[in-house]
């Protein structure tokens, strides 16, 4: 019982009257997320930062923004974060961004809704062009040195390929920042990650862009190699959730989300049907 009351309403997500009315819209982001999000100067900065901003003042309301840490999955984000929430009643956001549009995981977590995807993010490849003459197929790596983030998608991707054939090739690292710098330094010939943070790292180090290609490789495997990422509000919260669909679908239209993403230096990917 007492634990039951620490959820009560000074902890809950709001819907749009509630958020219009209080004049502050709660989005959390994540904090170590380059280049959607990056709280390591002690502000966040990136793309879900400022479209958490943009949706705020298209509301027309002020932007508390959250940064908060990513748990052992979503489904547990999402938990903390909306719906449920943390043993001092923290209050909830009324926002999560950079949530994967997934119909698994919205069948998971019948207490959230989720908001239309602002972004399409895929499996991708930098290599030096002076080791390699081109990357059009996962053979292409041949014998050579890839660096990643243990346990991301391109991880997992390549793990599994072709039945382990590139497990030797991989060079792990804790983060993909540590493995971009172990690229940029020279210190392996092909960098796998995503688009979005593979072009924001090359863009910030100022590498040239002919001396540095990115590559898809489509996948025939289990993994995903292509994915929407979207938003995400509690249940009982779904006008809020068409006010940000709005808001989105407006951002996208008058090129905002293009310029947003242009700002970290990564291209801008609208999701299908826009």
């Amino acid at each position: 019982m007492l634990l039951a009351l620490r959820f009560q309403p000074e902890a809950a997500a709001r819907p749009l009257d509630q958020v219009v009315a209080d004049g502050t819209l709660r989005v959390a982001v994540y904090g170590d997320n380059a280049p959607f999000s990056d709280a390591g100067t002690g502000k966040a900065r990136g793309i879900d930062a400022d479209l958490a901003q943009a949706i705020a003042d298209r509301l027309k309301v002020k932007l508390d923004l959250r940064v908060v840490d990513a748990g052992e999955n979503v489904d547990g984000d999402l938990r903390l974060n909306l719906w449920r929430g943390d043993l001092a009643g923290t209050p909830l956001a009324d926002l999560m961004l950079h949530v994967p549009t997934d119909r698994q995981l919205a069948l998971r977590n019948e207490q959230v809704f989720f908001t239309a995807p602002y972004v399409e993010q895929e499996i991708a490849f930098a290599y030096r062009k002076d080791a390699l003459e081109g990357f059009d197929r996962l053979d292409d790596i041949g014998d050579r040195t890839v660096a990643l983030e243990g346990t991301s998608a391109a991880d997992l991707m390549l793990l599994t390929a072709q039945g382990g054939r590139f497990r030797p090739n991989l060079k792990h690292y804790k983060s993909f920042e540590e493995a971009a710098t172990a690229y940029l330094a020279g210190e392996a010939p092909i960098l796998a990650g995503t688009r979005a943070a593979i072009e924001a790292a090359l863009f910030a180090a100022k590498a040239p862009k002919d001396d540095n290609p990115i590559a898809t490789i489509p996948s025939t495997g289990l993994v995903k190699t292509r994915w929407e990422i979207g938003g995400a509000v509690r249940t009982d919260s779904r006008d809020l959730a068409y006010a940000v669909g709005d808001a989105i679908t407006a951002l996208n239209a008058d090129g905002g989300l293009k310029a947003i993403c242009e700002t970290y230096g990564v291209t801008y990917t609208p999701p299908k049907g826009y």
